[in-house]
């Protein structure tokens, strides 16, 4: 099993950072899980549960939860950072007093920063003024309620420095996680914010009761747009072939349980994105927002992400779903 980190801090108890304080628990680490509302840390250290987000999973007595931030990070050295990407840079403003300086910062969150372009990893650095190669970023394909119920999957821990990259890998080592380190942080990072999009172009597809061919196409050729961003960025084409690109994009492209495919089913369905909002328990799918950033990111460096567009145009723009899915395709869905 992992070796310990002693405490780790998992700050926000969303349905991936609670998922993730499991982890922490189970390979052998005392955690400490900060969570926005007191009630849910009420509720985790009475009952073991977080019903809000993982219903069915009874969670670890390692985990001790708070809605203290100065409590959640008192003395620890290690930091996942698992609220939204919008919503990193106010947090992290609010808790950099209450950080080690020498802490491993570890990212959650997929996205790109809308306004500054910023990867998370970059928001981090400039927030709280640590060395980049204090910072780690966690991605793959990894559905928080599978992990939570222990079904084998696998990860990526990319860090610069590959002894923080280690030392996070074997804190999160278990029985049904195995984490691979991975040095190129730019491409693990837009991986996880792109291919968040590439779900909702999927959910489109699939909302108008287009079928499997229509989906690999979309997988296919989202791969492709993400790779020309990628390498325009400096990232590794292995990375973007391997978990935190192909991978997370499958999963999350082809999952009931991804939040984002959900969300595109809906608005395939005809629904708008306040009811598309509604119909996923009130939480906005990471890609609608990230979208905009992400094609502002791809027009800055030159490069063409069509399905990107697509997405946008549809979530921002008010095109209907069936004219997003012909430019989706390049042609009529229609007979000729």
């Amino acid at each position: 099993m992992g070796d310990s980190l002693g405490t780790a801090a998992v700050m926000g108890a969303g349905a991936w950072g609670t998922a993730l304080a499991k982890v922490l628990a189970d390979a052998g680490n005392d955690v400490r899980l900060w969570a926005r509302r007191p009630e849910t840390a009420d509720e985790v250290n009475g009952a073991h549960t977080n019903s809000g987000y993982l219903p069915d999973i009874v969670l670890p007595a390692a985990i001790r939860a708070t809605a203290d931030p100065a409590e959640a990070l008192d003395g620890v050295t290690t930091v996942l950072l698992g609220v939204p990407a919008q919503t990193l840079r106010g947090n992290l403003q609010a808790w950099r007093g209450h950080i080690a300086q020498e802490a491993t910062l570890v990212s959650l969150a997929k996205g790109i920063e809308l306004g500054t372009l910023m990867r998370m990893s970059q928001v981090i650095v400039a927030v709280t003024g640590v060395d980049a190669g204090q910072v780690a970023v966690v991605s793959g394909p990894n559905l928080a309620d599978e992990i939570a119920d222990e079904q084998p999957a696998a990860t990526v821990v990319a860090c610069s420095d590959s002894g923080r990259a280690v030392a996070v890998q074997r804190a999160l080592s278990t029985g049904y996680l195995r984490p691979y380190t991975n040095s190129d942080v730019v491409g693990t990072e837009i991986g996880g914010a792109c291919k968040n999009v590439i779900a909702l172009a999927c959910g489109m597809a699939a909302g108008v009761g287009l079928g499997e061919n229509t989906a690999a196409a979309i997988i296919t050729r989202g791969l492709a747009e993400i790779i020309r961003l990628g390498t325009a960025l400096g990232a590794k084409t292995a990375t973007l072939a391997g978990l935190a690109g192909v991978g997370d994009l499958v999963a999350t492209c082809t999952s009931s349980h991804s939040r984002n495919r959900t969300f595109g089913v809906h608005l395939g369905r005809g629904d708008t994105l306040k009811q598309a909002q509604s119909a996923t328990h009130g939480h906005v799918a990471e890609g609608v927002t990230s979208c905009s950033s992400i094609l502002a990111l791809a027009s800055s460096y030159d490069v063409e992400m069509p399905l990107t567009e697509a997405v946008y145009r549809v979530c921002h723009k008010g095109l209907f779903v069936d004219e997003a899915v012909v430019l989706l395709l390049g042609r009529s869905t229609k007979p000729e």
